[in-house]
This record gives C-alpha cells, sequence and structure tokens, in this order.
C-alpha cells in the first residue's frame, strides 16, 4: 500500500491522538481510589465477564447496569463505569462478546474493533436479553446495592438499553446514547420507566429515528425525554473526551454527564 506523505502525516497523527487518549484513560483508572473487580457470572450456561466499579459510600447504593459499544468492553467503558462509581452508584459493565471471541475469548481476544464490531452484529437478541437479565439479578442482589438499578448504553448498546427497558419491569430508569432501536407498540406498552435520550445533532442516521420513538412511546403512554446536542457527532460521549475533540462534541459530552447524573441522582 502506497501512502503520500500528507496521507501518512495525518494517518500517525490520528493514531497518537487515539493512543494518548486511550493512555488517558487507562491513568485514570489506574489512579482511581475506587474499589474495580473482575466478575463472572452464570447466565444459563454461559458465563458472562463484567467489570465492577464500586462508589466510597456509607450506604447501600444503587446501580447502574453499562452496556457497552458495538467495539464490546473496551477501557473507555470501564472509564464509565469508574466515573458513575465516583457519582456514588455501583457501576457494572458487562462483557456481551464474553465466550464469543477466538478460542473462546472475550471482547480483547478479536483481532481489531472490526472483528469485535462484526461479531457484536452477529449476537443472538435473546442471547443479549438473558446475558443482562443475568447481570442485572447479580448487581441488584449484592449487599452494596440498594436494590435499585438503572441501565445505560451507547451506539449498540444505547439500542440494546431501551430494549432491555422493555424486558425489564423494576427499572427505574433508561439512558440511551445515541442508540436506536425497532420498536413495536407491544414493545412500547411493557415499558415501565422513563426512557432519557442523549443523541447527536450531526448522527442523522440515530437522530432521524427518534420521532417515530417518541410517538410510539406517547401513543402508549410512556415517558421519552430525548436531547438532541446541537453539532454534535455520533459517539460523543467517548470522543467528546479525546485531546482532538471538537468544541460541540466536547460539549455534548460535559452537558450529558451534567444531566444524567443529575437524572440519577433524583
Amino acid at each position: 500500500m502506497n501512502l503520500t506523505r500528507p496521507l501518512m502525516g495525518a494517518l500517525l497523527a490520528a493514531l497518537a491522538v487515539s493512543a494518548c487518549a486511550q493512555d488517558l484513560v487507562l491513568e485514570r483508572l489506574e489512579q482511581s481510589p475506587r474499589h474495580h473487580e473482575w466478575i463472572d457470572v452464570a447466565s444459563g450456561e454461559r458465563t458472562v465477564r463484567c467489570f465492577v466499579a464500586y462508589p466510597e459510600v456509607d450506604q447501600p447504593a444503587s446501580a447502574v447496569l453499562v452496556i457497552h459499544e458495538n467495539r464490546g468492553l473496551t477501557d473507555w467503558v470501564r472509564g464509565v463505569a469508574d466515573r458513575l462509581a465516583e457519582a456514588g452508584h455501583i457501576a457494572i459493565a458487562p462483557d456481551l462478546l464474553s465466550g464469543m471471541g477466538p478460542e473462546g475469548g472475550n471482547t480483547a481476544a478479536f483481532a481489531s474493533q472490526d472483528a469485535a464490531t462484526q461479531a457484536i452484529y452477529a449476537l443472538d437478541p435473546d442471547q443479549v436479553t438473558a446475558d443482562l437479565r443475568a447481570v442485572a439479578d447479580h448487581v441488584i442482589a449484592l449487599p452494596a446495592c440498594n436494590g435499585t438499578l438503572s441501565v445505560a448504553g451507547f451506539c449498540w448498546g444505547g439500542g440494546q438499553s431501551l430494549r432491555f427497558a422493555t424486558n425489564r419491569a423494576d427499572l427505574q430508569a433508561a439512558f440511551v446514547f445515541y442508540g436506536s432501536t425497532e420498536l413495536t407498540a407491544e414493545d412500547a406498552e411493557r415499558i415501565a420507566c422513563p426512557i432519557h435520550g442523549f443523541y447527536g445533532g450531526n448522527d442523522a442516521r440515530v437522530t432521524s429515528t427518534v420521532p417515530a420513538t417518541a410517538a410510539l412511546l406517547e401513543a402508549a403512554g410512556k415517558v421519552l425525554e430525548p436531547v438532541i446536542h446541537e453539532g454534535a457527532g455520533h459517539a460523543f460521549m467517548r470522543t467528546g473526551e479525546a485531546p482532538d475533540a471538537s468544541d460541540a462534541n466536547r460539549e455534548a459530552r460535559d452537558r450529558a454527564w451534567e444531566r444524567w447524573l443529575t437524572v440519577l441522582g433524583e
């Protein structure tokens, strides 16, 4: 493959920024004073590997089930879990590619993010639901948990968070970050919690689906509170913290975190 010098320079610069962002995430995780642990949760005959971050509090805390992007369980997702713990919540992030990687490995076993993404979209939806149910049951039964649970997801996980709300009646809230999914009227009727949506104005592929979803939920008497961050693109929660983040993505990320933590604290 022949690359011109300008193109090669741009590619190297992009890789350097990506590596820097990754280093910052790992540094925050390593320096976090909060307790982190890896656990295995049984889901039928499967075992789901999960990352858990605990808050430093003196009373049982609420839990947030964090559903990863279509890249699988990455360090960035673990960083999200740690920040939720910093705000006083138990955060559990399951690797929904557990056992699905090469030689039965998890997300880390895939040779590339593209390979992990292809595997994500090949997952059996019923398997995903069963895994999420098992992880939810586990976390709310922890002595450190007060028994309340919310779900949040990003990109593919955003769609899964809305879908999980149709399958879990005891959720306090569902937080959908730039995720879309196809709901039926029957699906909407099963939702028992408020839905809080976070979308990018420059993400028409996803944001264009919001009006139809909103209309369906409204017809079922459900609560959907979507916020569209003008100028922000897809995945702004992740890209907004990169050293080279656009102003729109950075502002969307900051505002979304503020809103998310406010709602969780109510």
